[in-house]
């Protein structure tokens, strides 16, 4: 039997957020990229380095005059602070992005929320802040939180129970991508190459989608980026319309990978925007081979590299 499209008339949209890039890319490779995204459905996009000070393909006055270009063709243009902040000069940049005055901030840690907070700009909450019960969402939206990422880990019926009544801010959900789970101040892809931090050689730059971990029985498990650890496995959440409704989720948000990355996009806008059928889409995507495969354990309050039907 033929399956109809959903009747979206009535149904709010769910908005499309495209993370910052978490991967070091050559430059002409990621003007390319968000050039694309221009003409793509995507209603917000994300900028900037969030991961290591050492990548310099780009540096923040480029993130602003890229942030300008795509909020010419119709885009949200959020600028994210790093991760980690470890040294004055990345305090330098952090109070660059809290003065620039154009584009909102995404708060990548509590020293970027110190900064904002303190200019008293209007900032997200990125997914390393820690937010897992309503007081504390409370306190940052009266402290001039506009939205939150919720952290990768929380489930959807936990988003739910932290929106239950009324929803005290936007809420977006990390809906498909490599997790990012952890940060530390040492470089896992130097020390893989047995090189120091400071003399890297930026052997990151040869990795498009990090460098995979598997298990002594050849299972992928986990993905060094840097300082960046991710999993292997890609969160998926294209089949948890519903769900996400639920839970109060009014935006998903798709991390940037170097495959196929524009037919996912689609994919999400055709099945959250568009009635298209999930499964349908997952099959499509499942057939696309990303790498680590998929994932969505931690949506259901399961391991994270878990999979299961919605």
């Amino acid at each position: 039997m033929e399956m109809m499209p959903m009747d979206f008339t009535d149904t709010p949209r769910i908005a499309l957020t495209i993370g910052p890039l978490l991967y070091y890319w050559p430059r002409e490779t990621l003007i390319q990229f968000y050039a694309d995204l221009a003409e793509s459905p995507a209603d917000t996009i994300v900028l900037g380095e969030v991961v290591c000070s050492r990548r310099h393909e780009m540096k923040t006055a480029d993130w602003i005059a890229l942030g300008r270009d795509l909020a010419a063709a119709g885009k949200e243009v959020v600028l994210a602070t790093q991760a980690l902040v470890e040294s004055e000069a990345d305090l330098r940049v952090l109070r660059r992005m809290a003065e620039q005055g154009e584009f909102i901030v995404e708060a990548g840690d509590a020293s970027a929320l110190n900064v904002l907070i303190d200019a008293g700009v209007p900032f997200v909450l990125g997914p390393h802040i820690n937010v897992y019960s309503r007081p504390a969402l409370d306190e940052y939206a009266s402290l001039g939180a506009l939205r939150w990422v919720a952290p990768v880990e929380l489930s959807l019926a936990a988003i739910g129970q932290i929106n239950a009544g009324s929803t005290p801010l936007p809420t977006e959900v990390f809906a498909h991508g490599r997790m990012p789970l952890a940060f530390s101040a040492r470089c896992f892809t130097a020390r893989h190459h047995r090189l120091s931090k400071d003399q890297c050689d930026f052997r990151c730059r040869d990795d498009d989608d990090g460098l995979l971990l598997s298990t002594s029985d050849g299972q992928p498990f986990l993905v060094l980026n840097g300082i960046q650890t991710q999993s292997a496995a890609q969160q998926c959440l294209i089949g948890e319309r519903q769900a996400l409704l639920a839970a109060g989720v009014t935006r998903v948000r798709l991390s940037p990978s170097s495959k196929h990355f524009m037919k996912i996009v689609d994919a999400f806008d055709g099945v959250m925007n568009r009635g298209e059928n999930a499964d349908a889409a997952l099959i499509a995507l499942d057939a696309l081979s990303l790498p680590g495969g998929l994932a969505n354990g931690f949506a259901h309050g399961q391991p994270g590299l878990d999979w299961s039907r919605a």
